[in-house]
């Protein structure tokens, strides 16, 4: 008898945000999501866009007309922040801060002794930026 689900990875992972358009704008003109499907739901005055990147889905953009605001950050209980790996950390950092996004202070973390650092999307969840 098997014990463990038989996953085989992670399908997606869902956001809502405040404001879609600018949202929208963050994950595809900034991060470099492509378009997978875009619905707006009418009985739920709610959009909802599928992302991807490198061919793979990978995100859900859902709009509501009402979203409480993030209690804390980052330590409110609840999904923490999303993680992207990159291969030139510096090169990254530098981009962003070209298009208006400020980063954290890089770090290396203590037990794999990579560099990492954080910025914000446009609802203050945390976005983790990790060399490779």
């Amino acid at each position: 008898m098997q014990t463990k689900i038989p996953l085989i990875g992670i399908h997606h992972i869902a956001i809502i945000c405040s404001n879609y358009a600018i949202s929208k704008q963050f994950y595809t003109e900034i991060l470099g999501f492509e378009i997978i499907r875009e619905v707006y739901r009418k009985e739920r005055d709610s959009y909802k866009l599928d992302l991807s990147f490198q061919g793979i889905y990978y995100l859900e953009l859902f709009s509501f007309s009402e979203t409480p605001a993030r209690l804390s950050r980052p330590e409110a209980c609840g999904l923490r922040h999303l993680a992207f790996e990159v291969s030139n950390l510096d090169e990254t950092v530098h981009i962003l801060g070209q298009k208006g996004l400020p980063c954290e202070e890089i770090r290396v973390d203590e037990f794999t002794e990579k560099r990492f650092t954080f910025t914000s999307d446009p609802d203050h969840l945390p976005i983790e930026f990790y060399e490779r």
